[in-house]
């Protein structure tokens, strides 16, 4: 485990809370799932499990759902969050990158409440198993390194020195060509991927267009909460899985 990158165990962060906003970015338009943001997985909606997981952490101050949708919009409601406003149709494509519905809710609260928070956390939906614990362990990391962002990562369950590429005749080359892959798993070095489930980060630094500042740390997360609902396969693990956690 490298320097400034913490297991995520999960601890309670109970000072500078009003620092703190969360922003859960919920479309009503899905490709792969329809409505997928508001599928039911053990019990509650996707956008909901997103809802609930800013709820229970200590250090946020502010939940608020970004949509399109009067659908999730209702049920952000019912839920617990704010929906203060609605996304234009222009933020609430396929195409639409990340980091611009964040940027959208801070311009609209610059210019309707004056003002801003000092830290944002984005909660994707399709995260079902992050907690509010995440969430708080991921803030207490921020203040104590004096990161700009803390992003979730989780280890890779496909190493990128065992990767492949194949070309139009179907040969595969190795994928990193510029050294020499190990032969055993355990020479592999350490490899994480973004698992989706938190970017935490300065208010100033999205407000640039980007979830990365300059100091950028991770925050490391199970496999067993770093599920990222993107198909309908996906949709069928999340449910089993919390089945199964619901019976436990």
């Amino acid at each position: 485990m490298g320097p400034g990158i913490e297991e995520g165990k999960g601890s309670g962060v109970a000072e500078d809370s009003e620092q703190l906003w969360a922003i859960v970015p919920a479309r009503g338009g899905s490709k792969d799932v329809p409505e997928k943001n508001l599928a039911d997985v053990g019990g509650a909606s996707l956008v909901c499990r997103a809802i609930a997981s800013a709820l229970a952490a200590r250090a946020v101050a502010r939940v608020v759902v970004s949509t399109d949708s009067e659908a999730i919009r209702e049920a952000a409601l019912a839920c617990g969050a704010e929906a203060p406003f609605t996304r234009p149709a222009e933020l609430a494509r396929d195409d639409t990158p990340g980091i611009e519905p964040i940027r959208h809710a801070l311009e609209w609260f610059r210019a309707s409440e004056g003002r801003v928070p000092a830290w944002v956390v984005c909660l994707q939906p399709t995260s079902p198993f992050r907690t509010g614990a995440d969430v708080d362990a991921a803030f207490r990391i921020a203040l104590d390194t004096g990161a700009d962002a803390v992003i979730s990562v989780a280890r890779a369950s496909c190493h990128p020195y065992w990767a492949r590429s194949v070309d139009v005749d179907g040969l595969m080359r190795p994928f990193l060509s510029e050294r020499e892959s190990p032969v055993r798993r355990q020479d592999l070095p350490d490899a994480f991927m973004l698992n989706g489930a938190i970017y935490l980060a300065r208010a100033s630094v999205l407000e640039r267009g980007s979830f990365y500042g300059e100091r950028t740390v991770a925050y490391v997360m199970p496999e067993e909460r770093s599920l990222d609902v993107d198909s309908a396969w996906d949709l069928r693990v999340a449910r089993a899985l919390a089945t199964e956690e619901a019976a436990s």
